[in-house]
């Protein structure tokens, strides 16, 4: 059924990693009623076979759908790529936004003609990286890293120091050797270490973070369905939420 002003907005995720997705999102509309999922003890989903992150994908949406949302974000690469397509075909009437590496912009800054993707290998593997990458990326030479092991070290709150640095700089080097000026951040872990890549890159390459552009499709679709919550309904014109962790 459709939503109405006042219901929440949902985000899900693996884990922690879209939190910055949530976080761009209440920079934008503060006054929105948020419910967060972390399925944490599934994560990571990057290694895991599409039809058992679709499972936790349509578990979650039926979580989110209990609680009335009235739009979901799906906060999560790899799930987007499994999943967004079978969520959309079972819950027409539900406004879904997604995730995709941000090939496009990346494409359209670089000077050198080369940039660098970083990802899971789920994400990889989706029909929205492929189609992305073949629709904007045909005279660019894309470079990809899979970054399974940053996910764990987010999760474990390890966004920084000597373990963190040296998972950043064995990914991003090779990246930047081979002349890579542009860095896509294609997981919503990723930007948790956004720091310590923007550290190692030294200024060589810039850092791409999709989550706010997210965050702008995501009120976008509000404004279009009439759903965008007034400041008035929550009474002082915001409405905090902290994450609900799932176990």
């Amino acid at each position: 059924m459709a939503g109405k002003a006042t219901d929440p907005v949902g985000f899900f995720d693996s884990g922690r990693g879209g939190l910055c997705v949530l976080e761009a999102f209440r920079r934008r509309l503060p006054h929105e009623r948020t419910i967060y999922l972390a399925d944490t003890e599934h994560c990571p989903y990057g290694n895991k076979p599409p039809e058992e992150v679709v499972a936790r994908a349509r578990a979650l949406t039926e979580q989110l759908l209990s609680q009335h949302c009235k739009l979901i974000v799906v906060a999560c690469n790899t799930a987007t790529a499994a999943a967004i397509d079978i969520l959309r075909a079972t819950w027409p009437e539900t406004p879904f936004v997604g995730m995709e590496p941000a090939v496009k912009p990346a494409v359209l800054r670089s000077k050198s003609g080369i940039v660098g993707v970083l990802a899971t290998a789920g994400t990889f593997g989706g029909r929205l990286y492929r189609e992305t990458c073949a629709r904007f990326a045909k005279d660019t030479r894309v470079l990809t890293c899979v970054a399974d092991e940053w996910v764990l070290l987010v999760e474990k709150g390890e966004t920084d120091g000597p373990r963190a640095e040296a998972a950043v700089r064995a990914c991003v080097e090779p990246l930047l050797a081979a002349g890579a000026d542009h860095l896509v951040l294609g997981c919503t872990h990723f930007p948790h270490l956004k720091p310590v890549i923007e550290r190692v890159a030294a200024g060589r390459a810039a850092v791409v973070d999709p989550s706010d552009a997210v965050a702008r499709q995501a009120v976008r679709l509000l404004a279009e369905r009439g759903l965008l919550n007034r400041p008035s309904a929550c009474g002082h014109g915001t409405c905090p939420s902290p994450p609900r962790l799932i176990q």
